[in-house]
């Protein structure tokens, strides 16, 4: 029986936002680990919400609603918004606020963490001739072939496949995305996310999935999460962004990965132990290699600056 093909994008959305898709039937804390799932970020969040003055904060890609809940007790009398396709989380504060489509005005901040990376992409590859072709994709199989000719606008700017077999992921639905977003808001956007830069482009791609805490094989049938890497440079220049790494940003909103003094162990062991804790979430969210390497694309609508 011939392969059912059709283009990646439609399947990769499909697979993660369809009736059946990964995002409505699966919780993403079981299957893979984010800042979000960190304690401490939600701290600096909350402390990033402080200084801007933000009277909502909004999580776009909520997941499970974990730092929405974190941030309940850190930010009285500022409201919590998740916007995410799944149903609430029955654990979700009452007075936290979930649905499904982003608001269409928000006075405060919005951060949307590992979000872009799960935004659909057309995946582009060159052929032997050295012409750049839409890659389709069987969703049961995972099996691929080459389509029709791709339309170079986003790519000839920002990624375009070298030799023959390398690949790209066209970003133009990300930009998109991630301008509309800002154009909603008086106050900061905040995207989080892994991504890569002009002139350091991964030369066959980063299509990549995850099921139950490990990496498996990419395949577009609702099983798994499907995500790539961002153009983080691109999706900047549609906002007018400011990129910054993880690790820097943190320092900057007073993340310290410091241990705490010895001495606190003899006079206070509970806050010791405390702080020893989140001097380790420190660690883990500003570790080069890992969460430290992610990128923050910040868009403040009114200073241009990540602090106010």
């Amino acid at each position: 029986m011939a392969a059912h093909l059709v283009p990646w994008r439609t399947a990769w959305d499909a697979a993660l936002y369809g009736d059946d898709g990964f995002f409505r039937t699966s919780r993403p804390a079981d299957h893979f680990r984010t800042s979000a799932h960190v304690g401490t970020f939600a701290v600096a969040v909350a402390e990033l919400a402080r200084r801007t003055g933000a009277a909502t904060v909004v999580d776009l890609g909520a997941g499970g609603g974990e730092l929405l809940t974190a941030l309940h007790g850190l930010l009285p009398g500022v409201a919590l918004v998740g916007v995410e396709i799944a149903p609430r989380p029955p654990a979700l504060p009452a007075d936290v606020a979930w649905t499904s489509a982003l608001p269409e005005r928000v006075t405060g901040l919005v951060v949307a963490n590992e979000w872009l990376d799960n935004l659909p992409c057309t995946v582009v590859e060159r052929d032997d001739d050295g012409v750049d072709r839409e890659v389709l994709v069987d969703p049961a199989t995972g099996e691929e072939a080459l389509g029709d000719v791709h339309d170079p606008g986003w790519t000839r700017r920002w990624w375009t496949p070298g030799a023959a077999g390398e690949r790209s992921e066209d970003g133009a639905p990300r930009d998109a995305a991630w301008a509309d977003v800002v154009a909603r808001v008086d106050g900061v956007a905040v995207a989080i996310d892994y991504g890569h830069l002009a002139g350091d482009r991964p030369p066959f791609g980063t299509l990549r999935s995850y099921l139950g805490g490990r990496e498996v094989d990419v395949r577009p049938d609702g099983s798994r999460d499907v995500t790539a890497h961002v153009a983080v440079d691109a999706v900047a220049a549609a906002v007018g962004g400011r990129l910054v790494r993880q690790r820097d940003a943190l320092a900057e909103l007073g993340v310290d990965g410091a241990r705490p003094p010895i001495d606190l162990a003899r006079s206070d062991p509970s806050a010791y132990v405390r702080a020893l804790s989140r001097a380790g979430e420190a660690a883990e969210l500003t570790a080069r290699g890992g969460l430290g390497d992610f990128w923050w694309i910040v868009t403040d609508t009114r200073h241009g600056t990540l602090t106010a």
